[in-house]
């Protein structure tokens, strides 16, 4: 059974960090490209950040660049995502998914997804 298990939402203040946790299989771990998500309340899925499978590339949405860092523990099978300086803005349910083809994810798309964490930033 294909699983991505996230983890680390909460609630934070303006300015503050918080680091997100996704865990995954074995399988699609090494094999697939790994990508973080969000959706506020009405509005629209948007891009976060995604790295290859082969950790050696990651590319970022621009309303979080400079801001946070994806990163991939491969001996723990876990994708992070540091997030730093967040803003209310930021307030949302945070998604880790998992795709083959790079482009999919940084499409908005991805074969698996997970349930969801809620960060939210207080103003």
């Amino acid at each position: 059974q294909v699983q991505l298990v996230e983890s680390g939402g909460g609630l934070v203040q303006a300015g503050g960090s918080l680091t997100l946790s996704c865990a995954a299989s074995r399988y699609i771990f090494t094999n697939y490209n790994m990508g973080w998500f969000r959706q506020a309340p009405g509005k629209e899925r948007e891009f976060v950040a995604v790295i290859r499978w082969s950790g050696g590339s990651a590319y970022y949405g621009d309303s979080v660049k400079g801001r946070f860092t994806i990163s991939r523990d491969n001996a723990k099978n876990t994708v992070y995502l540091q997030m730093n300086s967040l803003k209310p803005e930021d307030t949302a349910v945070y998604y880790c998914a998992a795709d083959s083809v790079l482009s999919q994810l940084t499409g908005g798309r991805g074969d698996y997804w997970g349930q969801g964490t809620q960060v939210t930033v207080s103003s």
